[in-house]
């Protein structure tokens, strides 16, 4: 099979990137290998130097500009170094960098009212974290409180965070680690309908995965549920989503032992999917608890946890504190985004020109037999990589290719689930529809040169 090398260019914006006069990229590696942990990896087989980001776009030391299709892994909701956000940022790390929420600030409260404005009723008491992790954690924390219950059910192939309870929640055996969890926590199978273990219309695969979450409480907990985690999509664990009646059911089921739900909306928030603001809305639920992060502060470390009034009071029972939530630089982070999305229509354009990434992905999954799922909503898209269409053999290394291949021609995506062989297509909102027709075009391109390796 011959393949052609696009000749689409980027499209033209009116942005110079600065010189670069930082350490060269073989110091940063050897800086990288001395003295940081061996933990911490980079994604290409040459790893690439990111000195400078200006919208939806990437430039490296030599100036090099790359359309940025991973959002650094969905934490870019409004764009990189956004003229409104960077004023916000800067004007109040002018004035007053940090004082914890024992004083009165306004940015603090302001921010909580803006995010309830934005809730499903009922949902209108926040507190604001560093991370995922921690939302995650607190979310748990104030479930057991307010049930007196200590039980959790999170999904398989789920991904919640890297502390060592959120850990335990995870169900990604590349990111689960031994150490994490507390002997609680339970997990239900994946109503994901492209690699389930029941058969069936996707619903029907819904109603069944809903239904091991009954099995799972008659035999493997207590009986007495504290609560149910599950993100609306999936996000490392690959985009996967239930058809519409998971969610509805799961959450029946889970209220009617005695639990409440949680929903992870760390990158299913803010707009990402288009016709609703929070993932959960695509699905008719309202949960009990809506957790949140990355997006919520383009960049900045930022995370929170709202949920209703009568659950919340159940963490005034000791002294809880945390000495950078609610700072006054990160609170005014996340009034900037919101206002943007607002200002700059960033959720109709995630549902638009997200729609048109979608219909051009299954276009050319019509014409390449290495794309075995195309799957997501807006602006968070997945593309499952197969050597088969009939095994569903995880096509591993012909993903690690196309990856390959997109950075050559000038676009960066992450990658995910299970077998890593999912392409994880999650760009900041501000992404326009050429920018999607050139992505698409090298898509094209790459999907071909893999296949022909």
């Amino acid at each position: 099979m011959t393949t052609i090398a696009p000749q689409l260019e980027l499209p033209a914006i009116d942005h110079t990137p600065r010189p670069y006069t930082g350490p060269s990229r073989d110091e940063i590696i050897a800086m990288r290998r001395q003295f940081t942990h061996p933990a911490i990896f980079t994604l290409y087989k040459e790893p690439l130097l990111i000195v400078e980001g200006y919208m939806q776009y990437l430039y490296d030391e030599t100036g090099r500009r790359y359309l940025d299709l991973y959002a650094g892994i969905v934490t870019v909701s409004v764009g990189h170094s956004h003229p409104k956000f960077v004023k916000a940022v800067t004007e109040q790390a002018a004035t007053l960098q940090h004082g914890t929420t024992i004083y009165l600030h306004p940015n603090f409260p302001m921010l909580a009212k803006k995010l309830a404005s934005k809730m499903p009723k009922g949902l209108d008491v926040t507190y604001f974290t560093n991370s995922g992790s921690e939302a995650n954690d607190l979310a748990i924390q104030m479930a057991r409180l307010h049930t007196g219950n200590r039980d959790v059910i999170a999904l398989r192939n789920s991904y919640h965070g890297g502390s060592p309870s959120s850990l335990g929640l995870t169900s990604l055996n590349t990111w689960k680690f031994p150490v994490g969890g507390d002997g609680f926590v339970h997990h239900t199978i994946n109503p994901d309908p492209y690699r389930s273990p029941f058969k069936g219309t996707p619903g029907e695969i819904a109603s069944q995965s809903a239904n091991d979450i009954r099995e799972l409480i008659r035999y493997s907990t207590s009986g007495k549920l504290a609560a149910f985690i599950a993100e609306p999509i999936n996000g490392a664990g690959g985009v996967t989503h239930g058809a519409p009646n998971y969610l509805k059911e799961a959450y029946e089921i889970v209220r009617a032992n005695g639990g409440l739900c949680i929903s992870d909306e760390v990158q299913t928030g803010f707009g990402r999917t288009g016709d609703h603001f929070w993932g959960c809305q695509n699905f008719g639920v309202v949960p009990d608890f809506i957790t949140m992060a990355k997006g919520i502060g383009n960049g900045a470390p930022l995370a929170a946890v709202t949920t209703r009034m009568d659950i919340a009071r159940a963490l005034t029972q000791k002294i809880h504190f945390n000495t950078y939530g609610g700072n006054p630089v990160s609170m005014a982070a996340g009034l900037a985004v919101l206002d943007i999305i607002e200002e700059d229509g960033l959720q109709e354009n995630s549902r638009v020109v997200g729609a048109r990434f979608k219909s051009g992905l299954e276009k050319l999954a019509r014409s390449h037999q290495l794309i075995g799922d195309v799957r997501g909503m807006g602006l968070m898209l997945g593309v499952e990589l197969v050597r088969d269409r009939g095994t569903k053999e995880p096509a591993k290394e012909e993903t690690l290719d196309v990856l390959e291949a997109g950075r050559e021609h000038g676009i960066l995506f992450g990658k995910g689930g299970l077998d890593g062989n999912v392409l994880r297509i999650k760009p900041p909102m501000c992404i326009t529809a050429a920018d999607v027709d050139f992505a698409l075009d090298v898509l094209d391109y790459s999907f071909g040169k893999a296949a022909s390796h």
